[in-house]
């Protein structure tokens, strides 16, 4: 039983739904703790190939919660990172983040942790930590940069502003942008469309992406023997793929 998120299994997908919405879901070490559980088991769960990450209410995730910590709150940061993502680089099983409203700081930081971000176009992003005299150390300014190119990151990182859905998908950082009230029924059909390809391919393809990009070049990123693609290729979906398509039927993944 959780008790600062709310997990739905269905259909080989699992739905994480922030839920401190009185503080526009800003987490503390017990809420991070909490999701570093939720995900280590949907890492260990055959069943569960695609996950889902939104908030309650009016916010996606505000960041760290202050007010926690001025009011004296105490917890030890767990080793999976803010949101329990963060610093969670063995995980192959594709996470999209539906972001709801308000993605600030540690929230963005979660966002920018998974491998999708579909957008409602009320959402706004940002890290603001140096407004307040912190640093965005849980990710963020690791990751950004990463993904949408030094110059870009840093107009948002130095400055700390607010950027909309539309203009985070200029930038490069969302996927796509909807109308509020379709968000989740988007980002549903993105993990449905990931669900129509082998979840052991899936894997090996998110794996070896993430690793080429700590590569010193692309020769050695090509000539690793990556363990995730040792393993799809010794799956029975290896076999079930071309079966299915030479019959012309669909294929009934195994994930194994």
């Amino acid at each position: 039983m959780t008790e600062f998120c709310i997990v739905e299994k269905k259909d080989h997908i699992m739905i994480v739904r922030l839920n401190r919405p009185d503080r526009l879901n800003a987490l503390h070490p017990p809420g991070n703790a909490e999701l570093g559980e939720v995900f280590d088991d949907f890492a260990a769960d055959d069943d569960m190939w695609v996950a889902i990450i939104t908030g309650e209410g009016r916010g996606f995730s505000a960041g760290n919660d202050l007010r926690y910590q001025a009011e004296g709150g105490k917890g030890v940061p767990t080793p999976k990172g803010f949101g329990g993502l963060s610093s969670r680089f063995d995980l192959t099983k594709p996470v999209i983040a539906a972001v709801n409203g308000v993605s600030m700081g540690g929230g963005f930081e979660i966002a920018l942790a998974c491998d999708l971000i579909i957008a409602s176009d009320q959402a706004l992003f940002a890290l603001p930590e140096p407004k307040v005299g912190l640093a965005a150390l849980a990710g963020g300014l690791n990751r950004l940069p990463r993904q949408i190119g030094v110059k870009r990151a840093l107009g948002m990182i130095l400055t700390g502003r607010h950027v909309t859905a539309a203009e985070g998908k200029e930038l490069g950082f969302v996927n796509d942008v909807v109308p509020h009230d379709q968000l989740m029924e988007r980002a549903m059909d993105w993990a449905n469309q990931i669900l129509q390809c082998a979840p052991l391919s899936i894997r090996a393809s998110k794996d070896v992406v993430y690793r080429s990009l700590d590569s010193a070049s692309l020769q050695e990123s090509m000539s690793v023997a990556y363990d995730s693609v040792r393993a799809m290729t010794q799956g029975e979906d290896f076999i079930e793929g071309p079966k299915a398509f030479s019959e012309k039927r669909p294929p009934n993944w195994k994930g194994k």
